[in-house]
């Protein structure tokens, strides 16, 4: 039984490691969009459509709940909260991933009604650009916040979430539960904002 339970703290141990890897990787290389996207394709030509259609990036939780960071004065973080957190989020990603399947389709069906215009007036050219440009926009918005949401999956996977990418501190709990999605304290995300 002992021997059981070292081996499994090894292997959750190397499976930690191989996600904070794979993610770090992920986010220097900007890999995450092409897999987001192609996990998106496996799981519509799969069928699937469950919360199953989104797993764990390090296979479970890679630490204690009460590991996660909170600032000074916080409580730790509880199973639920944490459970609450990943279920939010697991719940975006299928949204987000059904938004995207629905807008391909919009813009296949745009590019497709297009045609060469004959016929159109000037009036119905630009409805028809506008019409377009708008959604390229909504799906690009949307590929942005299925990135973001599948990294913070991943961190909170690797026992990293919580954590501001830039400074290291912790981002506060309470951020974090209102904003899931966080990967930045609140002075790194204002000086980020006052420079873009």
């Amino acid at each position: 039984s002992t021997a059981k339970k070292s081996a499994a703290r090894k292997a959750s141990k190397k499976a930690s490691k191989k996600a904070t890897g794979a993610a770090q990787a992920a986010e220097q290389t900007g890999v995450h969009t092409v897999v987001a996207k192609k996990s998106a394709a496996r799981s519509a030509a799969a069928g699937e459509g469950t919360a199953t259609a989104v797993p764990p990036a390090g296979g479970g939780v890679a630490t204690a709940p009460a590991d996660l960071a909170v600032r000074p004065g916080e409580d730790p973080w509880n199973p639920e909260e944490v459970e609450e957190a990943r279920t939010e989020l697991t719940g975006e990603v299928l949204r987000l991933r059904s938004e995207l399947e629905a807008s391909g389709e919009a813009l296949a069906g745009l590019m497709r009604d297009s045609g060469d215009g004959a016929g159109d007036d000037d009036a119905d050219t630009g409805t028809k650009n506008i019409t377009r440009e708008h959604e390229l926009s909504l799906a690009a918005h949307a590929q942005e916040t299925l990135d973001q949401t599948e990294r913070a999956l991943a961190r909170l996977d690797a026992g990293t979430y919580g954590l501001c990418e830039i400074c290291g501190k912790p981002i506060g709990k309470a951020r974090m539960q209102a904003f899931p999605r966080a990967t930045l304290c609140v002075e790194d995300k204002q000086k980020q904002e006052r420079r873009g």
